[in-house]
């Protein structure tokens, strides 16, 4: 893995590179955003740690500019913030993970091969499947038909754990876990937000249609024509 760590607090990102590089990890510092946006042009990561409190432009701004320009780079997050609304701010940007301060550095470096192996370890020719919808592994296309279809990291993170599990009826608990790695709070709706968003790109312009209400359960993704 070839990682960039984006960090103001010197000591914070000095800690981070060389506990990488004692895993025999390769690690580069930007200290800002615009230090990152530079070092991004220049060279390939495999992915990005991510400070949320950055000067000039925030962390959740720097996460939405690598989304748009490098679509397959995954993000870890890092805050001290660890409300349930603050982690939802981090994944609407864009995030893939999120990690709390302060953290052990074996979690870190568990999150980090967890990204690394979503995003390079399923080949070409890895493809979930149902009725004429696909999701390619490697390359996170996403097809109905003949029709690409544009989908953010939640969205895909979504839509991938709804395709892992077809036919198997998720509760909204389950949903959250997995998908957010939150606790499920009954106070929060971002599952069916996120479901309506989902069933908008992939469902709504195609027949049959995919992802069904369960009353009182969760959701279900299955071809009810099959």
């Amino acid at each position: 893995m070839k990682i960039l760590i984006v960090e103001d607090e010197l000591k914070v990102a000095s800690f981070l590179k060389s506990g990488l590089q004692d895993y025999g990890l390769e690690a580069a510092v930007a200290l800002d955003a615009a230090s990152a946006q530079r070092m991004l042009a220049a060279a390939d990561y495999t992915v990005v740690i991510l400070d949320v409190n950055l000067p000039e432009m925030s962390g959740f701004e720097l996460c939405r500019f690598i989304r748009q320009q490098y679509a397959q780079l995954p993000v870890l997050m890092l805050t001290a913030m660890g409300s349930t609304d603050h982690k939802l701010m981090g994944f609407d940007a864009g995030a893939d993970d999120y990690l709390v301060k302060p953290f052990e550095f074996q979690e870190l470096l568990a999150r980090l091969r967890v990204l690394h192996r979503r995003y390079a370890g399923a080949g070409e020719e890895s493809v979930l499947k149902v009725a004429d919808l696909e999701l390619h592994g490697s390359s996170k296309l996403v097809k109905r038909g003949d029709k690409r279809i544009d989908l953010t990291a939640r969205e895909l993170a979504l839509l991938e754990f709804f395709m892992l599990n077809q036919g198997r009826a998720l509760t909204r608990q389950e949903i959250v876990g997995k998908v957010w790695d939150l606790s499920f709070d009954t106070g929060t709706n971002v599952v069916d937000v996120y479901v309506n968003y989902l069933r908008k790109k992939i469902d709504k312009d195609f027949s049959p249609k995919l992802i069904h209400t369960l009353n009182g359960i969760g959701y279900i993704l299955e071809d009810r024509h099959a």
